[in-house]
């Protein structure tokens, strides 16, 4: 199973990572509209617009590339951050609805739920 959670970790950062690059691609394509006419008015509304996009997709692209990092290391918290991620996923048909699937099936696992579940081992040497 730690090749599923690998999986998903490296999904989420790249569905992540594909999120801030199609917000640059609508604030470029909105600015660069708003510069090819001629009225002052529709270019601010334009750039307001390209703004306000552009901000609202990066701060949800934020997220899963925590939890993507997250679920590298094994993180509890990664684990319940991406599942609440995937849930959202689903209603981005068709890719993020299988995205979403395959990451909430891989987390839920038994053995995934063990394996984030683990404590460190204290070091009896040095705790003395």
């Amino acid at each position: 199973m730690q090749k599923h959670i690998n999986i998903v970790a490296a999904i989420q950062i790249g569905f992540s990572i594909f999120g801030i690059l199609f917000a640059l691609l609508i604030y470029a394509i909105l600015h660069l509209v708003g510069d090819f006419t001629d009225e002052p008015e529709a270019n601010l509304v334009l750039s307001i617009i390209a703004n306000v996009v552009a901000t609202v997709f990066v701060i949800l692209a934020i997220p899963g590339i925590i939890g993507g990092f997250g679920l590298f290391k094994r993180k509890e918290w990664a684990r319940i951050l991406v599942l609440i991620l995937s849930v959202l996923d689903l209603f981005h048909f068709p890719v993020g609805t299988a995205v979403g699937v395959y990451s909430i099936w891989a987390l839920v696992q038994p053995d995934v739920v063990a394996e984030f579940g683990k404590k460190p081992m204290e070091d009896p040497i040095n705790n003395g």
